[in-house]
């Protein structure tokens, strides 16, 4: 039972990480700086939407209490949301977005390449699935940091403070909860400590080639994943669960 509690929140993080990103993304369509951007970006929110109904349907089986996706995306409050607090910050401009996405993808593909060797058969099946839609991303966002930052003199100095102002969020990627341990110590979990020089070394990489500075600061606001959230999440939740929430009984 201790592990199927376990398991249960480290299902949710991964589908609330998913899930809130693929919203943020969404917001996006529509107001993509040119066409081709904004059919790509809206792919995106709809891979990740897509992830993260596989990962809730799981997380669901696991409660024990007969929940199904839409529970669990429209009937949680705040506090019981586990994705990382990068995913929830704003989109502001493209190049904020791009940041945000670009940590996220790199972090994500690494967890995911773990994920697929899980002794866990539905955390594996998804992982595999995911990953070939993950590396898309990472590639998407890398090339735009790359295009952004070795572009003209504004674009540079605004992916710069982009890349900046993303940076405080990133620490929380790779910290561990005592039950992941034990997850890890299974062969259920990734090591998220264990993929930060892989991610620190992949990020410089681009950011080199973007001629963009890699940022040095140490200090990281944490917090997501115990349910200590932005204020970007309630709203974030005040629209995606206010029809559900209104018409509970409502059917289609």
């Amino acid at each position: 039972m201790q592990q199927q509690s376990a398991l249960y929140n480290v299902v949710l993080h991964l589908g609330d990480n998913a899930l809130i990103l693929g919203h943020r993304i969404s917001e996006w369509c529509g107001h993509g700086p040119v066409l081709e951007q904004d059919i790509a970006l809206t792919n995106i929110a709809l891979d990740l939407i897509g992830q993260s109904r596989s990962y809730l349907d799981y997380a669901g089986k696991l409660s024990g209490k007969n929940l199904t996706e839409d529970d669990l995306a429209y009937k949680r409050d705040v506090l019981d949301f586990k994705n990382l607090l990068l995913t929830e910050q704003l989109n502001e401009d493209f190049a904020i977005t791009m940041a945000r996405q670009f940590y996220f993808d790199v972090w994500h593909q690494l967890a995911l390449q773990q994920l697929q060797h899980s002794k866990d058969e539905n955390l594996r099946d998804i992982a595999i699935k995911s990953l070939k839609e993950v590396t898309y991303h990472t590639r998407f966002s890398s090339e735009w940091i790359i295009r952004l930052g070795d572009g003209t003199d504004e674009s540079k100095q605004r992916m710069q403070e982009a890349i900046e102002d993303m940076w405080m969020w990133t620490g929380e990627m790779f910290e561990q909860t005592p039950e992941e341990k034990e997850l890890v110590a299974q062969g259920i979990y990734f090591d998220a400590p264990a993929l930060k020089d892989a991610w620190t070394a992949r990020i410089k990489e681009v950011l080199d080639e973007a001629t963009l500075t890699m940022p040095t600061d140490e200090w990281m606001q944490t917090g997501g994943k115990s349910g200590v959230h932005t204020e970007y999440l309630g709203f974030i939740l005040a629209e995606m669960q206010f029809l559900p929430r209104a018409y509970p009984d409502a059917t289609w």
